[in-house]
């Protein structure tokens, strides 16, 4: 029986992946292995990886690697520990293939170890760009060292072979978070009001907004612009994510904190809200704002407008729901307004995804169930 090991550290990435364990985990000639890092440990944000076990899901490995800083060095620190824990873990678990998603430091240093390991790599959502992030470069350096690709679009496909891999390593299977929307039966807007114990009201925004680690302005202003043109819409009954553990992630959360604090009669915030309640929130609110690839790329599904706020999705292929807007009250609070319009929403009626229609993870483990792996650790640069 072939060894899937699914490597993950986060709320969202889980979330995202569900389907794909599931199918991993149901069929008879496969073997899942389910490691759990970075956020999923961390009390900060919610030991997530108790969902993971209330889903079902054993987990047969955790690596802790998370320090209490979201400093230069305390991440760096971070990716250290995390490089010792998962070369420890490779070596107990002796898998056949490591499949990892996306564009995070403790997933960068997962690959590194499988790397020096020998262990094949397989990487969901290459070839994809934020030009507002080290995740740019931490993405692409993820692909070189991986041997099997799952992108999300047909040019994120071109990208990632534009970049040296083979092209029949390279699959364009579409994102795999859109299986949830599919599959999952949603709250309806009384079980979810009384999920997160939080009345909606006539106007509702979903807010998520993480850092900018290459932005040219401080957290703190650009959170305080959004907060301010939020102010703009005193009616608004506003549901808040918080970010995930990037720099001046604790920053941002407190801020937000504060404000939902000052505005308890409409306003709430969560460290994590899962799967089913994030989605089910997508369904009941008028407009998704902050700059989260949720609001680029499932958002799009519901036929939901979204504020995409500043450079963090510059450079991902975006519906024409996604509404691009600069990081200043005044442009922000203007986007807003123009989501909200009649004309605006009756647009998007006859809209279709960019990213697929919600069948990829059954695509995704079949190739990874019968790729064959005799001669994949050797990579060939593609001159096209």
């Amino acid at each position: 029986m072939r060894k899937i090991c699914v490597i993950t550290g986060s709320r969202a990435e889980y979330g995202l992946m569900y389907w794909l364990l599931k199918e991993i985990e149901n069929d008879p000639e496969l073997t899942l292995q389910l490691v759990a890092t970075g956020m999923h440990l961390s009390p900060e944000f919610g030991l997530t990886y108790r969902q993971m076990e209330e889903d079902g899901f054993v987990i047969h490995a955790k690596v802790e690697m998370l320090l209490s800083s979201d400093t230069p060095v305390g991440i760096s620190k971070s990716m250290g520990l995390g490089l010792i824990g998962f070369a420890d873990v490779f070596a107990l678990l002796k898998p056949d293939l490591i499949l990892v998603l996306g564009d995070r430091y403790e997933i960068m240093v997962a690959v590194q170890a499988a790397m020096i390991a020998n262990i094949p790599v397989c990487h969901l959502h290459g070839g994809e760009s934020t030009e507002g992030l080290i995740d740019e470069a931490i993405r692409h350096s993820i692909t070189k060292m991986s041997h099997l690709h799952f992108t999300a679009t047909e040019k994120y496909r071109e990208r990632v072979i534009r970049l040296g891999e083979q092209p029949d390593r390279v699959f364009n299977v579409g994102a795999v978070g859109l299986d949830n929307i599919k599959k999952l039966q949603l709250l309806d807007r009384e079980s979810f009001e009384k999920s997160i114990d939080f009345r909606l009201g006539p106007l509702n925004f979903l807010v998520t907004y993480h850092p900018l680690t290459l932005a040219q302005r401080d957290s703190s202003d650009l959170v305080a612009d959004l907060l301010h043109a939020l102010d703009q819409f005193p009616k608004a009954h506003i549901i808040f994510t918080k970010p995930n553990s990037d720099m001046d992630g604790r920053i941002i959360g407190e801020m937000i904190d504060q404000y939902a604090a000052r505005h308890k009669d409409r306003c709430v915030s969560f460290v994590s809200m899962g799967q089913l309640r994030y989605l089910s929130a997508i369904q009941h609110v008028d407009a998704v704002i902050g700059n989260s690839s949720s609001g680029v790329i499932e958002v799009p599904m519901f036929k939901k407008p979204t504020v995409d706020i500043g450079d963090r999705q510059k450079g991902r292929m975006k519906s024409r729901s996604v509404l691009e807007c600069g990081d200043s009250a005044d442009e922000i609070s203007c986007a807003i307004r123009k989501a909200l319009s009649p004309s605006f929403q009756e647009g998007l009626q006859d809209m279709t995804s960019l990213y697929g229609n919600g069948d990829t993870a059954p695509r995704i483990k079949e190739i990874v169930k019968s790729y064959p792996l005799d001669r994949i650790l050797m990579k060939r640069f593609y001159e096209g």
